[in-house]
């Protein structure tokens, strides 16, 4: 399989060299290009959005919800670099490695309309979209320098045949197609470099910015790749990105949260860990609430069970408890994730409607947890 993976991979660089317009991957060490396209990342090939050679795409066993969006998450490094494995945090990428994830949503069949993206990716095996099915909202750039990592949002133009450079963010409005034939609207809100940085900086010691979704608990999953289906972890690993790395089964692995063949408790956790843990742990940005979210936490106060707020404010809903077992109505986790006033909702940033399922799942976990906080 490795040899013929190889062999895949020499014949996909040379389609790509010989395509009119392909990609060639950049990194730059100093300046932010204000257009996309001179990362060489990704770029518009005959109707199609397509990955430059060596830009390997990769998904999330249970991925950050942003407003339904779908998104392609890719990683490159310059000839020559890997990332070495870590076993409970980001994989430790060399100086030189761009990440970039795409948000995107389905195109409806009213013009101007988009539909809520159902969490399974539109991406082809080789990670291109077809442009006439989708529609591009931007495009963010995570960039390893010297100095450390640097996060950059890039908003794709209405023609969908470049992104620019908005470190200021965007509000885009939006029409979403209703099942029932009628049609809702929201803001989409871009973010800004500083709110990249409220969620990229993970240790509120250091304030360093750095990637939060490729851990091994994450990656540690199959990807429909062009030369057949494989392991993420050793598929990075095949293709000479990452070393050190266990077999998958020694490996830590979160749940999909939509895999109903999973444990409730196991895929809540997991939907927990994406979309809070990386504020919510003892060194995060939240740091002073107390609450620890990550998926290796016991059941106890640390989890938020019959735990008492300490600085929710108006976030607590007038509830006492953060999770009060049994009783999601009266759980401040459940009203902050049920809730979209910018002084309430969690997360703080990254979305501006609720996410109907996941809520339900959390609900549902909060209903089965055993004791009573008196």
């Amino acid at each position: 399989m490795t040899v013929f993976r190889g062999l895949i991979l020499i014949a996909a660089a040379a389609l790509a060299a010989c395509s009119p317009n392909a990609p060639t991957a950049q990194f730059h060490s100093e300046d932010n290009p204000r257009l996309l396209s001179e990362w060489g990342q990704l770029g518009i090939v005959a109707g199609d959005l397509q990955l430059a050679d060596g830009v390997v795409p990769y998904d999330l066993n249970t991925p950050l919800f942003t407003d339904y969006a779908l998104k392609l998450r890719t990683i490159w490094m310059p000839s020559g670099e890997t990332a070495a494995y870590r076993e409970n945090d980001t994989l430790d990428f060399p100086v030189g490695t761009v990440i970039t994830k795409t948000f995107y949503y389905p195109l409806a069949d009213t013009p101007g309309q988009v539909t809520r993206g159902d969490g399974h990716s539109l991406t082809r095996a080789d990670g291109s979209l077809d442009l006439s099915r989708v529609q591009l909202i931007e495009t963010r750039i995570l960039v390893h320098r010297e100095a450390g990592w640097e996060a950059l949002p890039y908003r794709w133009n209405d023609d969908q045949t470049e992104a620019v450079l908005l470190r200021y963010g965007d509000v885009v409005p939006m029409t979403v197609a209703e099942a029932d034939g009628g049609a809702s609207t929201f803001n989409y809100v871009m973010p800004d470099v500083n709110q990249c940085a409220s969620c990229h900086a993970p240790d509120s010691n250091t304030r360093q910015i750095a990637p939060i979704g490729p851990k091994p608990r994450h990656l540690n999953r199959d990807f429909d790749y062009p030369d057949g289906t494989a392991n993420q972890l050793e598929y990075l690993t095949e293709v000479g990105y990452l070393t050190g790395a266990p077999v998958p089964a020694d490996a830590p692995r979160n749940a999909d949260w939509e895999d109903l063949e999973a444990s409730l408790e196991a895929r809540a956790r997991a939907y927990l860990d994406a979309n809070c843990s990386h504020c919510h742990s003892p060194v995060g940005p939240a740091d002073t609430s107390g609450l620890n979210l990550q998926p290796d936490i016991a059941h106890g106060p640390a989890l938020g069970i019959c735990k008492l707020p300490i600085a929710a404010g108006s976030g607590t809903g007038d509830r006492r408890f953060d999770i009060f077992p049994g009783r999601p109505d009266e759980s401040i986790l459940l009203f902050r994730l049920d809730n979209v006033e910018p002084d309430q909702m969690m997360p703080e940033v990254g979305r501006s409607t609720n996410h109907v399922e996941g809520i339900e799942l959390i609900r549902a976990w909060i209903e089965s947890l055993p004791g009573d906080c008196g």
